[in-house]
Formats: structure tokens, sequence, C-alpha cells
């Protein structure tokens, strides 16, 4: 079992909410930020400001699906996908699926995360 601290109420989470706020710092910190561990995160904070067309969704997934790999071994990514919010204007969020392995059990697991929170460094 995974368990952790929720940076904002002080509570444990675990298992999968645990994962989820491994992903959202993974994918939120810029890679070269972190002493000592300067290949963890992703290259999702460096798109922030790129247009968004269909070459830039590549590279998100492309970010995405490579920090996950590196970072996250509890995960077996299946699909990324990325929802703009049309009333949000900047507002994305990523759609993740894939296979968990939470508590010695493979888990099929879908999550949604901000598709970019800023920088946890």
């Amino acid at each position: 079992m995974s368990i952790g601290m929720n940076p904002e109420s002080g509570r444990s989470t675990v298992d999968v909410e645990h994962l989820r706020q491994s992903i959202n710092q993974i994918l939120g910190t810029r890679v070269g930020t972190r002493i000592k561990r300067r290949t963890f995160g992703s290259l999702l904070p460096e798109l922030i400001d790129q247009p968004m067309n269909e070459y830039t969704v590549i590279q998100l997934y492309a970010a995405t699906a490579t920090a996950l790999a590196m970072h996250e071994p509890r995960l077996r990514l299946n699909r990324v996908s990325l929802v703009v919010d049309a009333n949000n204007p900047g507002g994305a969020e990523l759609e993740i699926s894939g296979t968990a392995i939470l508590e010695g059990r493979r888990r099929a697991v879908s999550l949604t995360v901000p598709a970019y929170q800023g920088s946890t460094a």
C-alpha cells in the first residue's frame, strides 16, 4: 500500500489518490529543477506558452508518456488524451488510463489531472 500526505489538507492519501498526487507532482515539475534529482519531472511546463495545435498536442502526449514511464513505476500507461475546456480559456485536463499496481494487485485506473498546474520545484 502506498501512503502519502495531501499537501493541502495534511491528511493521508492512499492508493489511487496517492497515485494521482504523484502524477500531478511528476507532470507539474520542470525537468532540472530538483537538486539531486535533475531528471525528475516532465517537459509539460515547457509547453505552457506554445500554440495549441496538433504539433503541441503530440509533444504534450509524448512528454506525459515519457515522464510517467520514467518516474511512476506503479502505472503502465495505456492512453493519454487532452480535454480542452471551451468555457475556460487556457483550461485543459489530461485523461490518463492504464493499469496500476496497487496493494500488490493490478487494477485498471482512469485519472483526470490538470494539463498544467505550475512548477512544484
